[in-house]
């Protein structure tokens, strides 16, 4: 935790307005958001054993629908669980179509991301990795598909797999607080002993219902927890990455 406070202090969060490519009219918009969290998780694995990251992102969105972005943060698998001779951060790369379908209150999100991690593999199975992804919306809740297209997923030699996740969040009147829930499977194609399900339970607020000091600032809590294989998913470490954890965080949007 010493090492997450020392990274607010860094960072300088403070509020600030959301960044606009042209007047308030614009069909433009351009946003980026920084996040200090005590554990990254993904998909119910930890990528960083258990340390603290720091994240940041930067999207560009056109009112037709049409979205572009990417997205960094620091990592510790790609060394201590993927045998990496040096890497230590993941870049994202990501686009796609959003929008409303007609007046049944459904929406939809389309599009492809490319997740990558840069450094020495040294012999090891490449960790980039390629996804196609499919989501529908309706009010709280979210269902969305991924397709994973390259050869590698994360660093296993499994010719592709897919991932389906459930998720839920539901606000808590004009409080700012947020509770939410999540599902998901992971399936690796010819590797059935890495498969996994995953769920979690979480609350965020929304600071700026405390004063205009919070604007574009969010808190957050939430516990994870799989049913991974410990055998499988234990880095050089012995961290179990799939172990039931609780991490908080902060996040500035801008």
């Amino acid at each position: 935790m010493k090492k997450l406070a020392y990274a607010l202090v860094l960072t300088g969060l403070v509020a600030a307005p959301t960044v606009a490519m042209a007047e308030e009219d614009s069909p433009h918009s351009l946003s980026a958001n920084v996040t200090l969290t005590s554990d990254y998780i993904f998909r119910g694995i930890s990528q960083t054993g258990g340390d603290p990251a720091i994240q940041g992102g930067l999207d560009y969105e056109h009112k037709s629908g049409f979205y572009v972005g990417t997205w960094a943060s620091n990592v510790g698998w790609i060394e201590d669980f993927q045998g990496y001779e040096s890497g230590n951060m993941e870049i994202d790369l990501y686009g796609g179509f959003r929008g409303d379908i007609g007046a049944t209150g459904l929406s939809f999100d389309v599009g492809a991301i490319q997740y990558m991690y840069p450094g020495e593999k040294a012999g090891a199975v490449d960790a980039d990795t390629s996804e196609l992804y499919a989501a529908l919306g309706w009010k709280w809740f979210t269902v969305k598909y991924s397709y994973y297209v390259s050869d590698e997923v994360f660093g296993f030699d499994s010719d592709g797999g897919d991932y389906l996740g459930i998720s839920g969040s539901l606000p808590v009147g004009e409080t700012g607080l947020t509770l939410g829930a999540s599902w998901g499977t992971f399936s690796f194609n010819d590797l059935p002993e890495v498969d996994y399900d995953d769920w979690s339970v979480s609350a965020t607020y929304d600071m700026g219902k405390l004063g205009k000091l919070g604007d574009g600032v969010t808190v957050g809590l939430k516990y994870t927890d799989t049913d991974a294989d410990k055998a499988v998913w234990t880095d050089a470490n012995g961290q179990y990455l799939g172990d039931g954890t609780t991490t908080v965080w902060l996040t500035k949007a801008f």
